[in-house]
């Protein structure tokens, strides 16, 4: 599959913008958004190629709204990795099962996040 949209979901703002200058600097389109809530209504209105989605958020955190995103049938075939400080072997397991592809650990390198969006 070729890329070009990635959603980029982060409540720090920090963070977010970070990954989106990493994101947009490989030439990628970035939609963002702030929370899960946020994220499953971008996914259905923007379709994008790639969501990265960091878990620990208020509200709907990024394992359920990976849940829901990988369940609904308009957004089920976006793949979804999560970018986050949970970094425990259970933590990847049960992100897993909620549906995401893979995760990568914070602190990040800018090679690990074009890698993991190259490799879709």
């Amino acid at each position: 599959m070729s890329v070009s949209t990635v959603l980029v979901v982060d409540d720090s703002p920090v963070d977010l913008a970070h990954l989106k200058i990493i994101v947009e600097g490989a030439g990628y389109q970035v939609v963002t958004a702030t929370n899960g809530k946020d994220a499953q209504d971008k996914a259905k209105a923007c379709h994008p190629d790639v969501i990265l989605m960091d878990v620990v958020m208020d509200g709907v955190d990024g394992f359920e709204a990976c849940r829901n995103i990988t369940k609904d049938a308009a957004t089920a075939k976006i793949p979804v990795f999560f970018v986050t400080s949970k970094s425990q072997k259970a933590d990847k397991v049960w992100g897993e099962l909620q549906g995401g592809k893979g995760m990568i650990s914070k602190p990040f390198t800018p090679e690990q996040i074009i890698d993991t969006i190259a490799a879709v």
